[in-house]
């Protein structure tokens, strides 16, 4: 499946421009003129603490809220001026997987694209099934899912329509370990088909496996943005001990699970017995 394609007005802008947002909760201030840009087809991680309003710039962009203050577009277009056309060229994924347990994978994504209208939901929806490795469990109640399945199967239900911006919203958050490496592989198959993917997360090493351009929240502001390359040379370098290496916690975790943490077979996670 491919995404929608732009103008090329729209090709020559970034996927998503913001200036000098303001937001205030009555005497809280969470925004205090938050300044950004995402390229078209890449990952940006808008990484800040609980409550750092990672949540609230998602909401403005997706025209769930108004600003106080500030311009921010999406796609080329408006969110206070085009809202509705924003809307029809976005998809938005919260900090809970939005599916219903009750029916089954492939129900869950034939019933939205039905309820947008499209030609030919089965297919449609076999396509995606297959994309995000759930096919062998296409016919299986969502009740019966993993975590990490659930958060796929929410992903994938973003993309029916094929819209050219996502927003990703804390997509990790109550995760195993394993659920989210699940999960980041398939935003990494996001941006591998175009798509313009807008992750926040609180999640360090998230940022860092996933983004091209990283955004650090604080304050109400973005304090710094750059890659991952740029942030580091905002530190000194360490220096340099001949220690014997010790594993690390994830490399504990995956010689003991048996795992393969680039994710092994995608297939083989979804014929996993569910967890609760």
């Amino acid at each position: 499946m491919t995404t929608q394609p732009v103008t090329t007005q729209q090709a020559g802008e970034p996927a998503i421009r913001v200036r000098g947002l303001e937001k205030s909760y009555k005497e809280v201030r969470v925004l205090r003129g938050v300044d950004f840009e995402v390229a078209r087809g890449s990952i940006f991680a808008l990484l800040g603490s609980n409550g750092a309003g990672k949540t609230t710039v998602v909401r403005i962009l997706s025209t769930l809220l108004k600003p106080d203050a500030g311009t921010a577009s999406v796609n080329g277009l408006d969110v206070a001026a085009q809202a509705s056309e924003v809307r029809a060229s976005i998809s938005l994924t919260g900090q809970f997987a939005a599916v219903d347990e009750i029916l089954s994978g492939r129900e869950n994504l034939v019933l939205v694209a039905r309820l947008r209208h499209l030609k030919d939901p089965g297919t449609i929806a076999d396509d995606l099934l297959e994309r995000f490795a759930l096919t062998e469990a296409a016919g299986r109640k969502v009740s019966t899912y993993s975590g990490g399945m659930r958060r796929r199967l929410d992903i994938a239900m973003s993309l029916i329509g094929n819209p050219p911006v996502i927003f990703l919203d804390e997509p990790t958050t109550g995760l195993d370990p394993q659920a989210r490496i699940e999960v980041w592989q398939a935003v990494r198959e996001l941006a591998g088909h175009g798509t313009t993917v807008l992750l926040t997360t609180q999640y360090l090493e998230e940022a860092e496996q996933l983004a091209g351009q990283i955004a650090i929240l604080h304050g109400g502001q973005i304090i710094v943005t750059g890659t991952l390359a740029e942030l580091r040379q905002l530190l000194p370098p360490a220096e340099v001990e001949y220690v014997e290496k010790q594993p690390t916690l994830e490399d504990i975790f995956f010689a003991i699970t048996g795992s393969d943490r680039a994710g092994s077979s995608d297939s083989a996670l979804a014929r996993q017995p569910a967890t609760s």
